[in-house]
């Protein structure tokens, strides 16, 4: 039996989602008939709204009418507005026990000499500065599978995963208090990243970001080489250095093996990008279950992207810890209140143009939705950009909502897995730590299939329940953590996305 053409979220709604574009005479809801044509995605009226009345999906306010709204009639940007209200913080009233599976699930995962475990075994080139990116590029470029070829320098060297340069277009020009602070924190992270066996930083020799202050300030001594071009005699030779360090690294990166490990040594970063009207009906709340089932075997999600849980911050101080851990994640809100004030701009610019078209409206109603992804349980702690994460659980990261640059300080945050919700097709990656793309509506997967690793839209199609598919999700994890190859690692990406944020003057 074919599911209904609509989608009801919560009894206190005003409006349906579109399982498909509905045209005038459509059945939306008992004695409701859309009036219009309502694209895929898309919210319709069930009943009438006034002008400044709330409008509401999820059971939450996504925005306020902005004009007289009939049943039947499309509900987007030409109807639907910001607008000012009330929010109950309710710290930490739905905090409650998490549930724990005993024994908890296992994965084929690498122990590292200190304990961690990692999911991917790359050696990794960092660089200090925009001005060393490309000898950095020159020395990974020496050991790149050619595909035309089938020429491949790490053919005796099967346990090692590639090797990567991390390149940025920052490190001078800038100032030296926060921006230098979180771009060597960034860098710190990534140097310290469990998924690298071993890892090279490459400098100009005059840069801001001198990789000697870098190396005090995030405590690497030991744990990394450092190359600057001056102080090498040059490009050939910095290049001629690096690729004898990496070729040196590879026989020890090698000697790797997995081994059974707890679900509890994963960290997985929870992304979306390219988001639609389906993100928070299908795949986020799916995420959302994988999300709940790792934490109660004992491992860490990461949420992040603040401009876009702005607005359902509420909710997630409900699920807050303590008051203390709540009133850090405000603080984060009030923040970038400030900040985009500051820029001329306004939080609810975050919708994308793609992601309207989508069906999404506001950045309220964006955040719901993204916010699923983060399942049920406990708020834990609240961290800033690239800081580390130590505690296990549910935890939130400060970061913009730009996709690259969150999933870059997540990363540098310790997070050795990625899971990747999206609507309009978003193509990712994020070495060294795996990327897991996820589709939220099946018309986008069936399009993009070579890209996509989990088609979400079973459920949109009535052949899944977010459970089953949240529960397909978590056992994907298992495996990609195991090894499998995603379907961004078979395209290599994950290079040109690394992204540290920049912030502050660039002088």
């Amino acid at each position: 039996m074919a599911p209904p053409p609509t989608i009801r979220l919560h009894p206190d709604d005003g409006v349906v989602i579109a399982r498909a574009t509905l045209l005038p005479g459509t059945p939306v809801a008992d004695g409701v008939v859309a009036t219009e044509r309502v694209p895929a995605g898309h919210k319709v009226a069930i009943r009438p709204i006034a002008v400044g009345e709330p409008i509401r999906r999820y059971g939450q306010i996504i925005g306020f009418a902005t004009s007289p709204i009939a049943p039947g009639q499309h509900v987007h940007v030409q109807n639907c507005g910001m607008g000012d209200f009330d929010k109950d913080y309710a710290w930490g009233v739905d905090a409650k026990p998490t549930a724990n599976f005993v024994p908890p699930a296992t994965f084929q995962g690498i122990r590292r000499p200190d304990g961690r475990v990692a999911t991917r075994n790359y050696i990794g080139i960092l660089t200090s500065v925009n001005c060393s990116a490309h000898v950095a590029s020159l020395v990974a470029d020496a050991f790149r599978k050619n595909p035309f070829t089938g020429d491949n320098p790490l053919a005796d060297f099967p346990n090692v995963d590639g090797v990567v340069a991390l390149t940025h277009k920052t490190g001078c020009g800038m100032t030296q208090n926060e921006p230098l602070a979180l771009l060597r924190r960034t860098l710190g992270g990534y140097a310290r990243h469990v998924n690298f066996a071993n890892v090279v930083v490459m400098g100009l020799g005059c840069e801001v970001n001198q990789i000697g202050g870098l190396m005090q300030e995030q405590k690497l001594a030991g744990r990394l080489r450092a190359m600057d071009i001056q102080t090498m005699g040059g490009t050939r030779k910095t290049v001629e250095a690096g690729i004898a360090f990496v070729r040196e690294a590879l026989a020890d990166a090698n000697r790797v093996h997995r081994e059974t490990v707890p679900a509890s040594e994963l960290m997985v970063a929870l992304q979306c990008g390219g988001s639609d009207g389906y993100s928070g009906v299908s795949a986020n709340p799916a995420l959302g279950v994988a999300s709940d089932l790792l934490v109660q075997h004992g491992g860490t999600v990461i949420l992040s992207e603040t401009p876009e849980t702005y607005g359902a911050e509420h909710l997630l101080t409900r699920r807050a810890v303590s008051r203390e851990v709540g009133e850090k994640l405000v603080a984060l809100m009030r923040w970038w209140d400030e900040y985009t004030a500051r820029e001329g701009a306004e939080m609810n610019a975050n919708p994308s143009p793609g992601n309207k078209a989508g069906g999404l409206t506001t950045i309220l109603e964006k955040s719901l939705g993204a916010m699923a992804k983060a399942g049920s349980t406990n708020l834990v702690d609240v961290v800033n950009y690239a800081e580390q994460v130590t505690k296990k659980g549910f935890v939130f990261m400060d970061t913009p909502g730009y996709d690259p640059v969150a999933a870059t300080g997540q990363v540098a945050g310790g997070a050795n897995l990625v899971c990747f919700t999206t609507g309009r097709g978003s193509v990712f990656g994020c070495k060294p730590a795996p990327s897991i793309k996820l589709a939220t509506n099946t018309p986008m997967y069936t399009r993009m299939q070579e890209d996509m690793d989990v088609n979400c839209g079973t459920i949109l199609d009535g052949d899944e329940s977010v459970q089953e598919c949240g529960q397909r999700i978590f056992d994907l994890i298992l495996r990609v953590a195991s090894g499998e190859p995603t379907r961004s690692e078979s395209y290599d990406f994950g290079a040109a996305e690394f992204a540290p944020w920049v912030i502050g003057a660039t002088m």
